[in-house]
């Protein structure tokens, strides 16, 4: 976001399993897969959901036994003495910590971080009182889109802008919550569709298995590529298949990279190390059979042949005709 680079957040989420040091561990290898950014998730269950919510059937699904959320997000929850243990080990390490904050109480702390950016997770795109509270901060805003319509986005959108929030730093990312997210269920066309009906930056937070979409993402314009990962895909806990493992992430990066690097000028002109190619790739008139001095140019005594060092086989019809100042051989150029 501070230069043309895609930014690549990897995302530790809950994947720590509510142990400081897993997520020290998830740090280290997010540093060594060279993405920019880890993010993790602040909450306190009691603010999040009540004694009463259910599983998400994902969540269900992944962890395989019945709980409430409350349960489930207790295992998962790290104590804010703990998210400053590891701001300060990401400094050490030279990545930018991040995290999603998903009640007030949590946003209050972590703006005692001073990250100087924040991101709002799929679920409160209809929290008012929590998007007003990060408008107000004046800061860069990613937006997660995840089981919302257009006017849900724009709705936030104006929220954040309402509070005092730039619209230029609102940064929306497409999302499908559901994890995995099935390739028929991406609709990855609709991200454009955020751009071009509400003015803002694009990118991606991708639940699918593996990287290609994410990677697709990136050729179509998304300034943000945000995925989940994990140390072992078969721990307990409701993300881990959905999220890459270590070799994964480092794939995803340098996929990244390389489809940022290729995607270049909007010009189309032959490339500098292209061009020293033209002439030995492309043909010129040449004899097909020998041609004496005064013989008219024909099909049947001319061809295209390589190199590309004479007349271009374009002035063909104009050649055809006339006659031959000189003799040749078969393969002289003309």
């Amino acid at each position: 976001m501070e230069n043309n680079n895609v930014l690549i957040i990897a995302e530790a989420g809950v994947n720590h399993n509510g142990d400081v040091e897993m997520a020290k561990r998830m740090i280290d290898l997010a540093v060594e897969a060279g993405v920019d950014i880890v993010k993790f998730q602040t909450f306190k269950s009691e603010n999040l959901v009540t004694k009463y919510t259910g599983m998400a059937s994902y969540q269900l699904e992944n962890i395989g036994k019945e709980d409430s959320q409350l349960a489930m997000l207790k295992k998962l929850e790290l104590g804010y003495e703990q998210f400053k243990e590891l701001q300060k080990y990401c400094t050490i390490k030279g990545i930018r910590f991040f995290s999603t904050g998903f009640d007030i109480e949590s946003l209050i702390f972590l703006k005692s971080l001073n990250m100087g950016l924040w991101k709002i997770p799929s679920g409160e795109i209809t929290n008012l009182p929590y998007l007003e509270f990060i408008g107000q901060c004046n800061e860069k805003v990613i937006l997660s889109t995840g089981m919302s319509n257009l006017q849900e986005i724009e709705d936030a959108i104006a929220a954040l802008v309402n509070a005092g929030t730039e619209k230029k730093n609102i940064y929306v990312l497409h999302c499908n919550t559901d994890y995995p997210t099935r390739f028929e269920d991406v609709h990855l066309n609709a991200m454009n569709t955020i751009k071009q009906k509400l003015d803002v930056e694009i990118g991606y937070s991708d639940h699918t298995p593996g990287v290609e979409v994410s990677v697709a993402a990136v050729a179509l314009g998304a300034k943000i590529i945000e995925k989940h990962f994990t140390l072992d895909k078969t721990l307990p806990g409701p993300d881990h298949k959905a999220s890459l493992d270590p070799n994964d992430l480092k794939t995803l990066v340098i996929q990244i990279r390389n489809i940022e690097k290729s995607m270049g000028r909007f010009e189309k002109i032959p490339s500098y190390r292209e061009a020293a190619n033209i002439k030995v790739a492309r043909k010129s008139i040449v004899a097909k059979i020998s041609i004496k001095e005064g013989e008219v140019f024909t099909v049947d005594n001319l061809t295209t042949k390589r190199p590309g060092t004479g007349i271009s086989p374009m002035k063909w019809h104009s050649v055809l005709g006339t006659k031959a100042q000189k003799n040749y051989q078969e393969d002289d150029l003309i």
